[in-house]
């Protein structure tokens, strides 16, 4: 039995896939095996290892250009999360009336393995790597993919899982209709984005909440209590699951909560329950205390053992580029954040931190609101250093907030910076609210340019 009837969508003729990234390159292969023509189209140049696994299958492939004739006599279409609905030729696809449909719901079609599905505005890929890292430990035979790892319609063809874990982006769940999660995770919604949606936080949070759209009685939905979007948008939207929330805010009798000497504590249906104290997780923050609740429920529903989780959420090791400790030097702390692409996952990084902080901020600004960081940036903050070509923004949201703000060239020169600007026992951090392609090719790139800089002090 598979996660979707497969008599939704066409299971012969042309498949045509738009985008040869890592899903794109996944889905073709289990096209292939499906037994579709199969034809790879991608506007941009093809990565020469993508190629390799194309010509190794012998799938037809196009890069630097759309062949249109050929994609609008497709049977099924499956897109890239990056393309937008927009692009005239998903217009003209649509027109036709050609299903044009995510990688995760395709390959959800060819596997009776449960799906443990997790979205938000931040926190994803923490909380998708805890999840897995623990389902492992537990004893389980699970896949991770999604945002993270290998395509799931890869895994889906080769490899044999009883469940996946997926982090998905309200990119992938715009493409998704039959897609059911047998357990969804709503971690949080904060504006993220909104260019693609209308500039309309409401269409943001519908996005969302597509993750809950084809719940059945049998599954689990757990999201946050305390996030203002999430609890407006289960006013227009419901599960037919059983209702999980966490909270650091209330008691809940069903989900988990922070009591008052710090212990989360969680109950589930049927289990037992468990406890722990918030001083015990290996990530600290009040950020990862949702992360570990909303991993811990998770857990609990798939009825692992209380030791299991204790040992799993008190090691985790944080994800590269989110929260990473890189070097203590002349006893400043430097951490790398990289991958903190929008203002709220900087508000979550300055919450994490006691100590006064020198803050890398900066690169190309989706119009971001740095409001929300006035009062920790007044309370924490030594100095900010700006990355990237326009600054304009950073130097009008925190000139009366911040005594020092001073411009960089590159990473180097900004790390340096930061050095003499710290003092002794001071947390320098990389956390920059922005994308990173004005500097660098992609979030782990500015990272990792940031550790060399480090280790070069």
């Amino acid at each position: 039995m598979s996660n979707i009837a497969t008599t939704y969508y066409p299971q012969s003729g042309s498949l045509v896939i738009l985008g040869a990234g890592e899903s794109g390159v996944g889905t073709a292969i289990l096209g292939k095996e499906k037994g579709f023509d199969v034809f790879v189209s991608d506007k941009g140049l093809i990565a020469d290892h993508y190629k390799e696994q194309l010509k190794a299958e012998g799938i037809a492939f196009e890069e630097s250009n759309h062949d249109e004739a050929r994609i609008l006599n497709a049977a099924l279409v499956v897109k890239s999360p990056g393309i937008p609905e927009t692009v005239p030729l998903v217009v003209a696809l649509k027109a036709k009336n050609i299903p044009v449909i995510a990688e995760i719901e395709f390959a959800a079609q060819y596997t009776d393995a449960k799906l443990i599905c997790i979205t938000g505005s931040n926190g994803k890929s923490t909380t998708t790597m805890l999840t897995y890292e623990m389902l492992k430990h537990g004893g389980l035979n699970v896949g991770l993919a999604g945002n993270i790892g290998k395509s799931f319609a890869l895994q889906v063809a080769k490899q044999q899982f009883d469940c996946y874990v997926l982090e998905i982006s309200s990119f992938m769940l715009d493409d998704m209709y039959h897609f059911r999660a047998d357990v969804a995770v709503i971690l949080n919604i904060t504006p993220d984005h909104l260019d693609r949606y209308d500039h309309k936080m409401e269409n943001y949070v519908d996005s969302k909440f597509r993750m809950i759209q084809n719940q059945t009685e049998k599954d689990f939905f757990i999201y946050c209590l305390d996030d203002p979007e999430t609890v407006k948008g289960l006013e227009r939207h419901h599960s037919k699951g059983t209702y999980l929330p966490f909270t650091q805010e209330q008691l809940v009798e069903l989900g988990a909560y922070l009591n008052a000497n710090k212990t989360i504590i969680i109950n589930t249906p049927n289990n037992d329950t468990f406890t722990m104290r918030a001083e015990e997780l290996s990530l600290q923050g009040k950020h990862n205390i949702y992360n570990s609740m909303a991993s811990g429920l998770i857990a609990k529903v798939q009825e692992l053992r209380n030791q299991v989780m204790k040992e799993s959420m008190g090691s985790y090791v944080n994800i590269p580029h989110r929260l990473e400790h890189v070097a203590c030097i002349g006893g400043v702390n430097y951490i790398n954040d990289s991958k903190a692409t929008n203002v709220n996952s900087v508000w979550y990084a300055l919450e994490s931190f006691s100590t006064p902080i020198v803050l890398l901020l900066g690169g190309v600004d989706k119009g971001n609101d740095y409001s929300m960081l006035a009062d920790l940036v007044k309370n924490k903050v030594r100095a900010i250093v700006c990355l990237g070509k326009d600054t304009a923004a950073i130097h009008t949201a925190f000139d009366q907030d911040v005594e020092i703000i001073v411009n960089s060239t590159s990473m180097q020169d900004a790390v340096v910076l930061a050095s003499h600007l710290a003092q002794k026992g001071d947390t320098v951090l990389l956390s920059p609210a922005c994308a990173s392609f004005d500097w660098f090719k992609n979030y782990e790139d500015r990272g990792d340019k940031f550790k060399a800089a480090v280790m070069e002090l």
